[in-house]
């Protein structure tokens, strides 16, 4: 036992410096050796869901770059075996939410963030993923709630108060919005486009807000996130 456990920690810890390797190279746009660290990650350590995500995010990205839809098909497969090692992944949920988005299947990114959060009601990720998505397709009501209830379950949560300041400001309640922003990058304070909106809000008082989608605070990312 004491061999197979220090055999298992063993695995872990190489599979874990093949990602943070193949995450470099990645930075360094060499697609093709971060793809063969990423594989030799998933290898070592069968059970590793960063490494399935982290594929899945490469092959994703490097879709898009060279127009090829094999490699879509590539990425949400692996993003799906990534949700079987660990079904509350949510790098992975976003990532292939978004890759059904941009096929024009949103409602099967509804589904499969749905059914997230029908699994895990009391995760406030899971709520907070949905929201992204909501708030992407026009429901802007839904997204609300959604938040509203992530806050019910973690009422510090910075990644929910900033979406709910977003939400809020562009619904002119600037503010809620404020004190929403405020809450949150007291609770993390490295998020400087939240400071930003802070001292913007600051600064019209009771005015319009001058926020806008190219604000870098989009509820949905367009993009995978980042690798692991």
């Amino acid at each position: 036992m004491l061999i197979a456990a220090s055999l298992s920690g063993c695995a872990r810890f190489i599979s874990a410096s093949k990602n943070a390797e193949g995450v470099r190279l990645l930075q360094q746009a060499k697609y093709q050796e971060a793809l063969t660290e990423f594989q030799q990650a998933a290898r070592i350590d069968p059970q590793n869901a960063d490494s399935f995500y982290n594929l899945a995010a490469a092959y994703h990205r490097l879709a898009k770059l060279e127009n090829r839809p094999s490699y879509l098909e590539q990425a949400e497969l692996l993003y799906q075996q990534c949700l079987d090692r660990d079904p509350n992944h949510v790098d992975c949920h976003r990532g292939l939410a978004v890759l059904l988005c941009e096929q024009g299947r949103s409602q099967e990114a509804l589904r499969l963030l749905e059914g997230w959060v029908e699994r895990q009601p009391r995760s406030p990720d899971a709520r907070i993923e949905l929201a992204r998505l909501y708030d992407e397709l026009g429901n802007k009501q839904a997204a609300t709630e959604e938040l509203l209830a992530s806050l019910a379950i973690d009422a510090n949560n910075p990644r929910a108060l900033t979406a709910l300041g977003k939400l809020r400001e562009e619904a002119g309640q600037h503010a809620q919005a404020l004190e929403n922003y405020t809450r949150s990058l007291a609770r993390d304070n490295r998020q400087p486009a939240v400071a930003a909106r802070i001292a913007a809000l600051q600064a019209i008082g009771g005015g319009a807000s001058a926020y806008g989608a190219s604000s870098g605070t989009r509820l949905v990312d367009r993009q995978p996130a980042p690798l692991r």
